[in-house]
């Protein structure tokens, strides 16, 4: 039993260099999101990762049976490792994930993944809602710009605004060095 699980959500070769939605910053996110599972791995605490299928062609990206689909090799499920494959953007929607942490004995849930404006901020509120202690490690986080009525809002300003939100309600939201701290001071 683990009262301790991290979610890894859609770090998909679709949203970096040559994928069909680069996310700004999603180098820097990835980077420390493979600190993070290492940390939870060397811990001995579940790393759970959720993969985006989209079921819209005309979406364009996150096509099942495209290479957009693939998890970054740096972060990709090894060993104990979960894997969870979603539709929609809330993690928990028509999948395991619920049950999956039932059965661990999960209380707690850190995240961190893409994008901060979409699929982290509707599994995080989803998670809150459930009753779990939720945890957004924000720069292992990235999103993307959104455009609203005639302005592009730049995807650090986007990302900015979600964790905000976040943190106003649903839970803690920290950077990767204050969680390591923690972890490292016990």
């Amino acid at each position: 039993m683990f009262d301790t699980a991290l979610v890894v959500i859609d770090l998909q070769r679709d949203y970096f260099p040559g994928g069909k939605f680069e996310l700004p910053g999603i180098e820097r996110a990835v980077e420390r999101a493979a600190v993070l599972i290492a940390l939870f791995r060397s811990s001995g605490m579940p790393v759970i990762h959720i993969r985006h299928f989209e079921m819209d062609p005309a979406v364009g990206c996150l096509l099942e049976g495209t290479p957009g689909v693939e998890i970054d090799p740096r972060v990709a499920p090894q060993g104990e490792d979960m894997l969870i494959t979603k539709n929609y953007p809330n993690a928990f929607r028509d999948t395991t994930l619920a049950k999956i942490l039932h059965v661990l004995g999960a209380k707690e849930l850190f995240f961190c993944g893409a994008m901060s404006n979409m699929c982290i901020d509707a599994t995080v509120r989803a998670a809150f809602d459930m009753g779990y202690r939720c945890t957004v490690i924000e720069d292992a986080c990235a999103a993307c710009d959104l455009d609203f009525g005639d302005n592009v809002i730049p995807a650090a300003q986007v990302h900015g605004a979600f964790m905000a939100a976040l943190a106003s309600a649903y839970g803690e939201v920290v950077d990767l060095k204050t969680f390591s701290d923690r972890l490292v001071a016990g």
